[in-house]
């Protein structure tokens, strides 16, 4: 009987597992495979020691991860509190949480179109400053690391919402009030309470939107222009205008490289910090 139902349970995950190796997993070990041989000839390394040797790319390696970390950040420092106040405070729950994905709902392209209104030199932003006196004349708000960050902390907070959402809702109360029993005071009883057993949807909300944040294309063309490149734009500058895919298949590599080292030093800090993960 256990056998059959093996049996079974193997024959409904195979079409799944063979969609992801068909189309993720073959192509990504073919791009891997790409990188290491020039075109006609044999295994190299010499993809990878000509691109970081490239100023042109350090700079663009050094804008990506400052972009992607600051952006993680700020979502973090913006999404905990609202996340906590949606799991445990709010009445409207439901609602709340549908505010919170509803951008989502909108494409990456509207998004950035809309920020490419606000911000503009005729935009609302800039005629507020003007018209209130903090500045003389409209300020350059577009086509730069600003713009980016902006794009990508209203595109990826819902995701840091949610992903805290979910652990914040599972803390019972009860350890709250327990703690409270014992002297500890509102304060005392989220750091030693809430905040440590958040950290699993912290940790979860840190790579979703380090990751979404790194691998964007669409946002860092729009907003950021010709002038601020980040990996994303790269691979498709080499791989479109310039016709190199060797080269873009070498920056996609160090890309996901990145991905899954950042990563696991974020569990690890997460495991330092709460044990019970």
């Amino acid at each position: 009987m256990k056998k059959k139902s093996l049996f079974f349970g193997y024959l409904m995950i195979f079409p799944g597992c063979l969609f992801i190796a068909v189309f993720m997993l073959i192509p990504l070990f073919m791009l891997v495979f790409k990188s290491f041989f020039h075109d006609g000839g044999g295994f190299t390394l010499a993809n990878y020691w000509e691109i970081f040797q490239s100023t042109y790319f350090q700079q663009v390696l050094v804008r990506s991860l400052k972009l992607s970390i600051l952006s993680t950040a700020v979502c973090a420092v913006l999404g905990f509190p609202t996340a906590y106040y949606i799991a445990k405070y709010s009445r409207q729950k439901g609602m709340l949480m549908a505010f919170a994905v509803f951008p989502m709902f909108t494409s990456p392209v509207i998004r950035s179109f809309s920020w490419m209104v606000l911000l503009g030199k005729k935009g609302i932003v800039n005629s507020f400053f003007v018209s209130t006196g903090l500045t003389a004349k409209p300020i350059s708000l577009l086509y730069n690391e600003i713009s980016i960050t902006i794009g990508f902390i209203q595109l990826f907070l819902p995701l840091m919402i949610l992903s805290l959402i979910g652990v914040m809702e599972n803390i019972p109360e009860d350890l709250n009030l327990a703690a409270g029993s014992l002297g500890a005071t509102r304060m005392g009883t989220f750091r030693h309470v809430v905040l440590p057993l958040s950290i699993p949807g912290l940790v979860t909300g840190c790579v979703l939107v380090f990751t979404g944040c790194l691998t964007a294309y669409t946002t860092p063309q729009l907003l950021g222009g010709t002038d601020t490149r980040v990996l994303a734009t790269v691979i498709y500058q080499y791989a479109m205008s310039l016709g190199d895919w060797t080269q873009a298949s070498v920056v996609a590599v160090v890309m996901i490289v990145i991905t899954i080292c950042v990563s696991t030093i974020i569990n690890g800090i997460s495991r330092r910090l709460n044990p019970t993960i």
